[in-house]
């Protein structure tokens, strides 16, 4: 599997599974080898194999990142209309999932761009009062580049799929 020649196809499923939970999944490792995983909904790919986080509140997973930055990103479609019509017909119509390995960078300052991307997505639930705690005062994010990907797979209904 080729990431550069995959990548509008990974990060689309990526993109759909971030859609359908609000989230992506961020494994690291601790300074003590111990796994991590941080579920962050501000998580942007790019075109170029990279992408960029929101570094706000997961305070474990930056500090991880500083001891090591080796990072898998993943992504799963949880829709019930999606599952339910792929068990109905026996077959995924579309990948279910993606796992992106790579690196981060060092916490840097966000971007206006940036900044609007994160607001745009955060925006049909500014009015809830758990909305304005979570998602506001974002200002610096992570870089990552991305080395390689791996699909979610499952044993059956997979055929065709990559």
């Amino acid at each position: 599997m080729n990431i550069k020649e995959d990548w509008q196809k990974v990060k689309a499923v990526l993109e759909a599974g971030q859609a359908s939970t609000i989230y992506c999944s961020v494994a690291t490792i601790s300074p003590d080898g111990l796994p991590n995983i941080t579920p962050l909904g501000t998580v942007f790919l790019r075109d170029d194999q990279t992408g960029y986080f929101f570094d706000h509140y997961a305070k474990a997973l930056g500090e991880n990142i500083d001891q090591n930055p080796n990072i898998c990103v993943m992504a799963v479609r949880a829709g019930f209309v999606y599952w339910v019509k792929s068990l109905f017909l026996g077959r995924f119509t579309s990948p279910p999932g993606v796992r992106l390995y790579g690196q981060a960078s060092a916490i840097r300052e966000a971007t206006a761009q940036e900044i609007s991307l994160i607001e745009k997505r955060v925006a049909p639930t500014k009015f809830l009062k758990g909305s304005r705690m979570l998602w506001s005062g974002f200002t610096h994010v992570r870089d990552i580049k991305f080395s390689s990907y791996r699909p979610v797979t499952y044993p059956v209904m997979m055929e065709g799929l990559w």
